[in-house]
C-alpha cells in the first residue's frame, strides 16, 4: 500500500514538472528572485508603528525608549526594504538590464529617499485622524479611530505605497495597498493623489482609481467608485488620465459613481447617494437622483409609499 501511494506522489510530481515546461507566466519556478509579499506586509505594521509610535506594541523587540524602539525599527525596514526593492526594481525597464551591484545601490538610495517622507505621511496621517474625529459623530475619541477605523489603515497604507510609487519603485506599493483591500475592502490604487484631512465613513466597497486627485477635506461613504469611464482599451490607457478629480470639500454619499478622467467634481459640492456622473459638476453644487417608486403589495392591494422627492445619501 505504501509503496503504491509512493509510486503515485513522484507520477504527480513528474507530470507537474512537466507541465511547468511550459514556459508560460505561471511557469516560474525561481521563488528567491521574487519579492517576499510576506515581508512587505510585515513593514507595513513595522511603519505604522513608526507613524504612530506610542499606539501599537512592537513584539519583535523588548525595548524600553522610544529612541531605542524607533532605532531597531529603522534598521529592520532599511535591510528589507532595500532588499525588496532591489528584486523588484528589474521589472522597470530603466533597471532590467542593471548589474546586481548596481540595483543593490540604487536600492538604498531609494529606501533612504522613502524614510525621508515619513515626516510629511505622519503630518497627513494627523490630518486625517482629524477628519474622522470631526466627520464622525459616533467615534468616541481619536485613539478609537486610530485603532479600530479600517478607512484610516486603508488610507495610512496608501498614503505610505504612494510615495513608494512616486519613487518609481515597482510591485512593492500594489502588494500594499491590495493588502490593505483584502483586510478593509477598500481599494485605493497607490497611484492616486490624496489631499489632507481626508475621511472614509465605512468604507467597504469603495474604489479609487490610478489617476483620481483628490483635493483637501474630502469625505467619502462606503460603496463609492472613482472610477474610468472604460477599461476595454487596456494597455494602450496606460499612464493617460482615466479617473475623475475631487476639488476641496466635496462630500460623496455611499453608493455614487463618479467616472471619466475629464470628470472634475468642484469644491464644496455635495454628491447624493446612487448618483452616477460620468460629467463635470460645478463648484457649490448638489448632486441627487430622484426617489425610486415604491409600491407596497398587501391584502390584493396595491399602495405607493410617499416620500420626498428627493434624497442624498444612504448611511
Amino acid at each position: 500500500m505504501a509503496h503504491k501511494f509512493e509510486e503515485r506522489i513522484h507520477s504527480m510530481v513528474d507530470s507537474l514538472l512537466e507541465d511547468y515546461s511550459h514556459g508560460r507566466t505561471i511557469d516560474r519556478t525561481v521563488a528567491f528572485e521574487q519579492p517576499d509579499r510576506e515581508k512587505i506586509i510585515e513593514m507595513i505594521y513595522q511603519l505604522r508603528n513608526i507613524i504612530y509610535p506610542g499606539y501599537f506594541k512592537n513584539d519583535r523587540f523588548k525595548v524600553y525608549t522610544v529612541r531605542n524602539n524607533i532605532s531597531m525599527l529603522l534598521e529592520d525596514i532599511i535591510f528589507n526594504l532595500s532588499r525588496q526593492t532591489a528584486l523588484v526594481l528589474p521589472y522597470s525597464q530603466e533597471y532590467e538590464n542593471a548589474s546586481p551591484d548596481e540595483l543593490t545601490a540604487r536600492a538604498e538610495q531609494l529606501t533612504f529617499a522613502f524614510l525621508d517622507t515619513l515626516p510629511q505621511i505622519r503630518d497627513y496621517i494627523e490630518t486625517d485622524v482629524q477628519a474622522a474625529f470631526e466627520g464622525d459623530p459616533a467615534a468616541f475619541n481619536k485613539d478609537e479611530i486610530i485603532f479600530s477605523y479600517p478607512g484610516l489603515f486603508a488610507i495610512l497604507v496608501n498614503r505610505i505605497a504612494h510615495e513608494l510609487h512616486l519613487l518609481g519603485i515597482p510591485l512593492i506599493p500594489r502588494i500594499m495597498t491590495e493588502y490593505a483591500h483584502s483586510e478593509t475592502g477598500i481599494d485605493i490604487h497607490p497611484g492616486a493623489t490624496i489631499g489632507r484631512y481626508f475621511f472614509i465613513d465605512h468604507g467597504t466597497g469603495i474604489v479609487i482609481g490610478e489617476t483620481t486627485e483628490i483635493g483637501n477635506n474630502v469625505k467619502i461613504y462606503q460603496g463609492v467608485t472613482l472610477g474610468a469611464l472604460s477599461t476595454r482599451g487596456g494597455q494602450l490607457l496606460k499612464n493617460k488620465k482615466r479617473h475623475p478629480t475631487i476639488e476641496d470639500n466635496v462630500t460623496i454619499y455611499s453608493g455614487a459613481s463618479i467616472l471619466g478622467g475629464e470628470t472634475v467634481i468642484g469644491k464644496n459640492a455635495v454628491i447624493g447617494g446612487n448618483a452616477f456622473i460620468t460629467k463635470s459638476v460645478p463648484e457649490g453644487a448638489k448632486v441627487s437622483i430622484k426617489n425610486p417608486e415604491l409600491r407596497f403589495n398587501y391584502d390584493k392591494k396595491q399602495k405607493e409609499l410617499e416620500q420626498d422627492e428627493h434624497w442624498f445619501y444612504i448611511i
